[in-house]
């Protein structure tokens, strides 16, 4: 990064924070943009909190440092202007100590770091991206408040300001939780290690009279809480999707599984054709009266990894995992991005979220601070971005862009300052 740039983004940069710190509204061209009050949300217990920083100039992390009252660490971003900001989910004794062993750990904040990176076939679209990484942070809520019961007000979700959400957890039943716990807790969200065989099983039911019984294949019902419920869903879209099949098309499929030959393939596709099937696999019966229940058990048994990850047929378990960075919860001494600071990488504000507004937030604008004032960069390398309702496609040279886009190429190394840009 030139020096002419390295000044550019530390005088927007310094900026933001006074314009912040004062909680004093930032006027901008675009009407979207405009006199939104941009106030530094600091963590509770900050005096407990280790805080790290990272500087444009690219001269590593400075870690180790503690502050007493908010004024302090204002004064510090006001006087440094920061690329990245960060502190601890953990509290300490002695935070700003030299060494992890002298801090004298307390407790920690339970974590969750969802980044597009990590997501399976994610698109590279920048919007599409954030909207799929999106749809996995609500996803991963369900399963905090509805399987493990948190509370909503102990639950803080943050977009990241890069590619993706953190989402807090401040419960005091998390708070001792060591890592291998906490890396339980992941391994409940992915699914590892469930039991199919636990969920299915032959039982008997009532016939249609209320009189004869049947042995048939049950799985849990529609609506069943947890794994189960999920279970119920994942198998109603297998279903679903084999409908759409031809026949022919669906045999192929079925059959190259082991154990299901074209005939019980043929068969178990009639069954799935009838317009029964879907009612009662939703009631936990995977039978009905076709007596397929052998041919759910070879799907079962060929498509479920010890992973929990289906594979195969087009049966999965995929879309029912909750996704997150494993490393990142299970630390119990890590840093996060401080929430309302900049991030160093593309000039977005790290954006704390109510849970209600996480479905209509929009990154690409509604984290955006800069304006839309001219600035002139050089391209150094081909570039495609969108941002405040508008698609770039630059080549490299010399071009005017609005501040915001001008200030995320320039975080993101893929342009300089322009030298007949003002500072």
């Amino acid at each position: 990064m030139r020096p002419l740039t390295r000044n550019y983004l530390l005088t927007k940069f310094r900026e933001y924070y006074l314009a912040a710190s004062r909680e004093a509204p930032t006027r901008f061209d675009s009407a979207r943009l405009e006199s939104r009050e941009w106030s530094l949300m600091l963590p509770p217990n900050l005096e407990s909190r280790e805080w790290g920083f990272m500087f444009f100039d690219e001269s590593g992390m400075r870690r180790h440092m503690s502050f007493l009252s908010q004024g302090e660490l204002v004064d510090y971003l006001l006087g440094m202007a920061p690329a990245h900001v960060y502190y601890s989910a953990a509290y300490y004794q002695r935070p700003g100590a030299p060494t992890m062993k002298d801090k004298l750990w307390q407790g920690a904040d339970l974590i969750f770091d969802l980044d597009a990176d990590h997501l399976k076939k994610a698109p590279k679209s920048y919007g599409q991206m954030l909207d799929l990484v999106k749809k996995e942070t609500l996803k991963l809520l369900g399963f905090l408040l509805a399987d493990f019961g948190f509370a909503e007000q102990n639950i803080n979700v943050v977009f990241s300001g890069g590619r993706g959400y953190h989402i807090h957890v401040r419960d005091p039943g998390v708070f001792g939780l060591g890592s291998d716990e906490r890396r339980e807790i992941v391994d409940y969200l992915a699914g590892r290690g469930l039991e199919i065989e636990r969920l299915i099983s032959k039982r008997k039911v009532s016939g249609d009279s209320g009189v004869k019984e049947a042995r048939v294949l049950t799985c849990p019902q529609e609506g069943a809480p947890g794994w189960r419920g999920r279970l119920n869903r994942a198998i109603v879209s297998f279903a679903e999707d084999l409908q759409k099949l031809d026949r022919e098309e669906a045999i192929i499929r079925l059959s190259s599984l082991e154990g299901i030959g074209p005939a019980n393939a043929s068969r178990f596709y009639s069954y799935i054709q009838d317009e029964r099937a879907l009612e009662q696999i939703r009631g936990g019966n995977l039978d009905g009266m076709w007596k397929i229940s052998g041919v759910w058990k070879d799907i079962f048994k060929r498509c479920i990894t010890d992973e929990g990850v289906a594979v195969g047929t087009g049966f999965s378990l995929d879309e029912e995992r909750g996704e997150t960075d494993e490393p990142v919860t299970a630390d119990v001494r890590r840093l996060i991005r401080c929430p309302t600071s900049l991030h160093g990488g593309s000039g977005l504000r790290v954006t704390p979220l109510s849970l209600q507004a996480l479905e209509e937030f929009d990154p690409l604008w509604d984290a955006v601070v800069f304006g839309e004032e001219p600035v002139t960069v050089e391209v150094i390398k081909p570039f495609s971005t969108e941002m405040i309702g508008q698609s770039y496609k630059l080549q490299e040279g010399r071009t005017e862009l609005p501040a915001c886009v001008a200030v995320f190429l320039m975080a993101r190394g893929a342009a300089e300052l322009g030298r007949a840009a003002p500072l």
